[in-house]
């Protein structure tokens, strides 16, 4: 994986008698399988077996044929909105997907889409009679899904993560700063234009939706690579400074040390790439090698299993954060609902 991240040579004779059944079962848990196709590429002191090979790369086929479709078919949904007047930023997803070497090998997902209130509004009228489903909307959250066709679409207001008052005070902060700042940047996909946040927007985004699928929702690699490849694509350009502001006021940053070590040591990231690293930390080398034991076991479908692991790594955090794990509550939410100023 780390050799189709960075598109480096990859030695395996080192680790003896290889189980290729495994590595594939492990990359389809982990939804990297077009990065281990890559890697696979790039190995040049072991024969991989013929059959092995071609499993990976049917499956990688399969990722180019559903990334393309899912293109095109964002490419129709943000055109015919912004004929409507409607005006929405693509997060997530097939955005970061074009920080990696081969896009169309990325794992994709849904289609987020976050909009200003009012746009939000007028989506969620243009875009419910086009879909056949929909999950209830999330008042807190300010989120809906809706099944279009084959694609799962999410229109959000907000990107709240719902895990404490002083993260999603900071995300509402940083959300302002890409619609009323105008800090945007855009993807050519096609022949339509598609509007990204900027990139110092986009980092913490993206860094505090896996934090939340961390402690609530269960968290792969797939989405620790996708921060990895924006922090490096974009290197030189984050505001290192603004970055730690908002870490500070958001209370991750102890959380961001943690997983840039996993990012450093683990999946090869450069050094010079990712702010706040410390080679020299035994305190965070520590955590890195448990946080990565944590995602190689993949989410196990139990809340409390899965938060009694997190609590060994964090368990000032879980805490603190447990009426949200939990009870999908925090005091910015409960204020909010009382209407208290």
């Amino acid at each position: 994986m780390r050799a189709g991240l960075w598109e480096k040579e990859n030695r395996l004779s080192q680790f003896g008698k290889i189980d290729f059944e495994g590595i594939m079962r492990l990359a389809e848990e982990q939804s990297v399988v077009g990065l281990v196709t890559a890697g696979l590429e790039h190995v040049v002191d072991v024969k991989v077996p013929q059959e092995v090979l071609l499993q990976f790369i049917g499956q990688t086929l399969q990722l180019e044929k559903r990334n393309t479709s899912m293109n095109t078919f964002i490419a129709d949904v943000v055109g015919r909105m912004r004929e409507k007047g409607i005006y929405a930023l693509l997060v997530k997803g097939q955005g970061v997907a074009q920080c990696y070497e081969r896009p169309l090998w990325r794992a994709s997902g849904d289609v987020d889409l976050l909009l200003s209130n009012d746009n939000y509004e007028k989506a969620k009228e243009f875009l419910l009679p086009l879909s056949s489903s929909q999950k209830r909307e999330g008042q807190y959250s300010k989120h809906i899904g809706l099944s279009i066709g084959e694609w799962y679409v999410e229109i959000h207001g907000s990107l709240r993560s719902g895990l404490s008052e002083n993260v999603d005070r900071e995300i509402d902060k940083v959300q302002r700063d890409v619609f009323y700042g105008g800090s945007v940047r855009s993807w050519n996909n096609g022949k339509t234009q598609v509007f990204l946040p900027g990139v110092d927007d986009d980092v913490f985004f993206v860094f505090t939706h896996f934090i939340k699928h961390f402690y609530k929702e269960g968290l792969g690699l797939r989405q620790v690579c996708d921060w990895i490849r924006l922090l490096w694509t974009y290197r030189g350009q984050v505001d290192a400074g603004l970055l730690e502001k908002r870490l500070d006021r958001s209370g991750l940053m102890s959380e961001w040390k943690g997983f840039a070590a996993v990012a450093v040591e683990y999946l090869g990231m450069p050094i010079e790439s990712i702010p706040f690293y410390n080679e020299n930390d035994n305190h965070y080398h520590r955590k890195a090698e448990r946080l990565m034991k944590f995602l190689l076991k993949g989410y196990t479908g139990s809340k409390m299993k899965d938060t009694f692991q997190i609590a060994k790594l964090y368990p000032y955090k879980i805490l603190r954060y447990s009426p949200s794990i939990f009870l999908n509550v925090n005091w910015l939410k409960i204020k909010e609902r009382m209407n208290i100023k």
